[in-house]
């Protein structure tokens, strides 16, 4: 058989992803937070780009269409034609979860603080390391490593019993912000089902970890652990501890008579506690919790029904300012510049209009939502039904994948509180007694009940 060369000419179709319709998908999972930030770099980079004023913006500026904002619920079927009616002609964001492209989310930028700063306990300026030297900044700024991380470290190193290793990774997690043990005793051996005794010997252990101060149930326990670790807590240092209010007060009279030291020992006390720690946790990374900002709000309405609208708050108002664009293209004298204003003026016109199907496609998933599972207004937990992406993509003409990256990251301000949207979306767990599956959550509900 002999091989011959020949040219055929097929025909074929394939999804192009091109670099927009990346960026218009990748704008449905971002939060109201990651949205913001989006936006401002755009304003920062796009001269055309504005946002509105609370009037609306000036009339000589352009905006897109506007969002239906709004999609009242009737109480027969709990949703009325409005619901509907937001829907875009352009679906190009509705695609097949398989032509997502890396959607990594940038590293949490929230910088550790530090607990070197005393407040009251230092002297103006006067800063200190637990070794009375100069804080250094840059080391307390490079530290990435987490308090518990740090405390489960020297659980596994330092303790051998395994009951008393169990105890003590307990502890860890009874720690407050300051580096306090938030519990008592009685509690943490109530709780493990073992004796005050031994949980009283792994808080010891514990007391004796880096940095010296934490476990401490009190501010004077906090302070002697750390002067124990420097050999400085004699009878006259316990005393001072035992009457912090005087040393508040600078009442260096009356401690030096209980101390039964002369004035210069007391302020060279005062001095060596005033450069303790008393949060020695805070010079941790912690992780700064951000404030639930809805991006939808339920309401009742006067007809017994629900009201899903848009929070106006957490949508960015933006617009296109084309007779700035205009002006400048009449003193543009290269193509470059010409290319370049054409440029920001399609990237524009696109952000807009992304931003407005983003807006659309999120109020019709939270008006379906709510419309299947309104028996959780009227009756809590107890009426959540079990519920999959796929119900509500079905309902609206909308591929999974898309209700997905809707749900993710976005929250509704309902009367019964503020749930994140994939709360509502629930496994179903058949019954024993014949009547139809149940949510898996009103289960565990019902159980936590009994």
């Amino acid at each position: 058989m002999a091989l011959t060369q020949r040219l055929d000419l097929r025909q074929s179709q394939s999804l192009v992803m091109t670099p927009q319709l990346q960026q218009a998908i990748k704008l449905l999972q971002l939060s109201n937070i990651e949205l913001t930030a989006y936006v401002d770099k755009e304003l920062a980079e796009n001269p055309l780009l504005e946002l509105a004023d609370e009037e609306g913006g000036d009339a000589s500026v352009a905006p897109e269409q506007a969002v239906e904002a709004e999609a009242p619920l009737a109480p027969t079927d709990k949703v009325t034609d409005d619901a509907a009616r937001s829907d875009v002609a352009d679906q190009a964001l509705d695609l097949d979860q398989a032509n997502l492209w890396n959607t990594e989310k940038p590293a949490d930028a929230a910088e550790p603080e530090s607990g070197w700063q005393l407040g009251s306990w230092g002297e103006p300026g006067g800063q200190t390391s637990q070794e009375g030297h100069a804080a250094d900044w840059e080391d307390i700024a490079s530290a990435s490593e987490s308090l518990r991380d740090h405390l489960l470290r020297q659980v596994q190193t330092e303790i051998d019993d395994g009951e008393a290793r169990l105890i003590a990774s307990y502890l860890v997690d009874c720690l407050d912000e300051a580096g306090y043990l938030a519990v008592s005793v009685a509690d943490v051996a109530l709780a493990l089902g073992t004796t005050t005794e031994r949980v009283a010997h792994a808080l010891e252990q514990c007391q004796r970890f880096d940095p010296p101060g934490l476990f401490a149930r009190s501010l004077r326990e906090c302070l002697a652990l750390q002067l124990a670790e420097r050999n400085r807590l004699d009878p006259a240092m316990a005393t001072m501890l035992d009457h912090l209010d005087l040393l508040a007060q600078r009442n260096h009279a009356v401690l030096g008579r209980l101390c039964g030291l002369d004035r210069s020992d007391i302020i060279d006390m005062v001095g060596e506690i005033r450069a303790l720690d008393p949060k020695p946790a805070e010079r941790f990374t912690r992780n700064v919790a951000q404030t639930v900002v809805p991006d939808v709000i339920v309401t009742g309405d006067r007809a017994g029904g629900w009201a899903v609208r848009l929070n106006q708050e957490t949508l960015p108002r933006l617009l296109v300012n084309r007779d700035y664009h205009a002006a400048v293209r009449r003193s543009a004298r290269s193509a470059t510049d010409r290319h370049y204003l054409n440029d920001r003026l399609a990237s524009a016109n696109w952000l807009v209009k992304a931003l407005d199907q983003r807006a659309n496609t999120i109020l019709r998933v939270a008006t379906e939502l709510i419309r299947q599972q309104g028996a959780f207004l009227d009756h809590g937990i107890g009426g959540l039904k079990p519920l999959i992406l796929r119900d509500i993509a079905g309902a609206i003409d909308m591929h999974e994948s898309t209700i997905s990256r809707v749900t993710s990251n976005k929250f509704i301000a309902t009367p019964r509180g503020v749930f994140e949207l994939k709360y509502f979306f629930t496994t179903a767990l058949a019954s024993t007694a014949g009547d139809g599956a149940h949510s898996a959550e009103t289960v565990r509900h019902r159980i936590k009940s009994l």
